[in-house]
């Protein structure tokens, strides 16, 4: 994939050590349990796919990371501002893992979502992927509960939704 893929005035670039404290302000903005500054610095050395996708006057409007497996990629964290949801971010966060999957033979894309992040689930389901099982526990939850979450899988030779990257 291209280091630089422009979205109509949105770009899709690699994430770097230098984009992190705009990617850690977003995560701490959007998470009640954010991802640390290990977790993402420990994902870019370990050569995980991670993009930011920024508006050309540089505001960060999201970020993703996946993890390539034997033949599937697992998308670790996806997330878009919430000022800038709804507007088809995600579904080209999404298109371009697709295409990274394509190219390396990958025939299925896995993630987990809150059990609660109902808008989530669905949009995920909208873009062709399914509800296949669940992690009991999976995420932590206030007052020191944890939280199911529930596993979807898209099917890349189906991923007829996630064609086009507009």
């Amino acid at each position: 994939m291209s280091a630089r893929l422009d979205f109509g005035g949105a770009a899709l670039r690699p994430m770097t050590v230098a984009s992190l404290d705009d990617v850690l302000a977003l995560e701490d903005e959007v998470y009640p349990f954010p991802w640390s500054r290990g977790n993402f610095v420990d994902s870019l050395a370990s050569g995980y796919t991670a993009w930011t996708l920024s508006l050309a006057e540089g505001g960060l409007i999201g970020y993703c990371v996946a993890m390539t497996g034997v033949d599937e990629m697992h998308l670790l964290n996806i997330t878009v501002a919430p000022a800038a949801r709804r507007h088809g971010h995600a579904r080209r966060l999404l298109a371009g893992l697709v295409q990274v999957c394509r190219e390396r033979a990958c025939g299925r894309l896995w993630l987990e979502v809150r059990e609660s992040n109902v808008e989530a689930r669905g949009a995920y389901r909208h873009l062709g992927l399914d509800e296949v099982g669940r992690r009991k526990g999976y995420y932590p939850a206030p007052e020191g509960r944890r939280e199911d979450a529930i596993v979807m899988s898209l099917d890349i030779a189906a991923a007829g939704a996630l064609d086009a990257l507009d």
